[in-house]
């Protein structure tokens, strides 16, 4: 025991400056949304509808496809733990041609968004825009995939500072593009929502030169000899990767959509409704974001263990993992809990947005906890490349409880609840998910362990 906590002290600090670098680069990408919102808040209520709508569709989409990609992450960790330096340059190709192909589907969808919103009552207004928002965010969906590829290549090799260095220049740039375009008119009149689709395109290409970049001349192509020979689409890894990503693309489209989607449902309940629950949609991203690092950080530090046979540092990293993301979110609920006015009111000056969103707010409170033990479980399942049964169990929970379950609680229950019900459907969804997710984690642990 006494052995015990130093170890889990290193594994701790590890984690941690791995984690941190990835924390600062989803909040800038999570960023780039609040300065949307924000941006949108201050230009009309149908704007910053257009913005939830369109962007839950957006975000849904995005996230499903680099779900698969994110298959990469513990394939090369394996392969850097295993010291198989060779095999990681034939991987993250691999990786780069999936994402083109991927990227196909992927702009189809965002520009034929039609069927998707005819089922949905909403203010025709309100409809065209999120059409055009989406029309445009195509343009971007090839670079958003191709650099998420560089992004989990770097995090699985221990060189997340890049992707943090790259995630800050491009909150910057797309918080003053945003705003010149959106409401400062630089392109002959103020775009509205249009504008910050443009300034997303942008930002998606420049970040994507950038990895390239980075790629051909930084340390990783050295080391690796990542581009001294191209490799063609290889079908064994092809598979190995769908086999793996497939269910990890379905897991992130169940638990993003389980959020994004009640956009689509609330909006016969009208615009305001619609533009308070963005903004607490835009909280609950950005919260989700640390136990979202921490977790990618345990999946690539486990991978690598994994790699290398080492047992006990794995164990060590796993508990590590879920002991910090358990405090860090517990102070993160109560932080939210407490400045829940202020911050909700940075975010607009409609009375009525702000009183709906400082009432939904305090449900993203309370579910910090159970989030972060789900994130954190789901995620070092993947490192031992178990990913099948974990997206079972995320559908059941996301979907079945927390979509279903909030639908009938908003529409159909007793006295229903109007969009608060989706929240506290949220709320159960991840308690049951963290109560199935845990055991199957100590199992899989033990498993390994009795094979060693």
């Amino acid at each position: 025991m006494r052995k015990s906590v130093p170890m889990l002290l290193v594994a701790a600090r590890g984690l941690l400056s791995h984690a941190l670098p990835i924390l600062i680069a989803q909040l800038s990408s999570i960023g780039m949304m609040v300065v949307d919102t924000a941006v949108l808040g201050h230009v009309s209520v149908e704007d910053l509808a257009a913005v939830a709508i369109g962007g839950g569709i957006h975000i849904s989409i995005v996230f499903a496809l680099v779900g698969i990609l994110q298959a990469l992450a513990p394939v090369v960790a394996h392969l850097h733990g295993a010291r198989q330096r060779d095999e990681v340059a034939n991987v993250l190709q691999q990786g780069l041609w999936l994402s083109l192909a991927l990227s196909v589907p992927g702009c189809l969808l965002l520009s034929y968004p039609a069927w998707m919103l005819a089922a949905v009552d909403m203010d025709p207004v309100v409809a065209q825009k999120v059409k055009a928002y989406l029309g445009l965010l195509a343009w971007g969906m090839p670079a958003a995939l191709l650099y998420r590829a560089f992004y989990f290549a770097c995090n699985a090799l221990g060189r997340p500072r890049v992707l943090m260095l790259i995630g800050i220049a491009a909150l910057i740039v797309h918080a003053v593009l945003a705003w010149g375009l959106a409401l400062e008119g630089w392109w002959h009149e103020p775009l509205g929502v249009l504008g910050c689709a443009w300034s997303n395109v942008l930002i998606a290409w420049l970040a994507c030169c950038v990895a390239l970049a980075y790629l051909v001349v930084g340390p990783l192509g050295h080391t690796y000899a990542l581009f001294s020979r191209w490799h063609a689409p290889d079908r064994r890894r092809l598979r190995e990767l769908l086999r793996l990503g497939l269910p990890m693309g379905l897991s992130n489209l169940v638990e993003i959509t389980s959020f994004t989607l009640i956009a689509l449902f609330i909006a016969p309940l009208g615009a305001t409704i619609v533009a308070g629950h963005r903004i607490v949609a835009n909280l609950s991203a950005l919260t989700y974001m640390l136990p979202l690092a921490l977790g990618i950080a345990t999946m690539s530090a486990a991978g690598q263990a994994l790699g290398a046979r080492d047992f006990h540092r794995l164990r060590e990293t796993i508990v590590a993992g879920l002991l910090i993301a358990a405090g860090l979110s517990t102070l993160s609920g109560l932080a939210l809990w407490w400045w829940r006015v202020p911050v909700t009111g940075a975010y607009t000056a409609d009375a009525a947005v702000h009183g709906v969103a400082v009432v939904l707010v305090v449900y993203v409170a309370i579910y910090q906890f159970f989030d972060a033990l789900q994130t954190i479980a789901g995620h070092a399942l993947r490192a031992y490349r178990i990913t099948f049964v974990p997206m079972l169990i995320q559908t059941f929970c996301f979907w079945g409880i927390g979509l279903g379950g909030g639908f009938w609680l908003c529409f159909y229950a007793g006295r229903p609840m109007g969009v608060a019900g989706f929240w506290l459907s949220a709320v159960l969804s991840l308690i049951v998910a963290a109560a199935m997710l845990l055991p199957l984690l100590w199992r899989t642990m033990q498993a390994f362990e009795s094979t060693s």
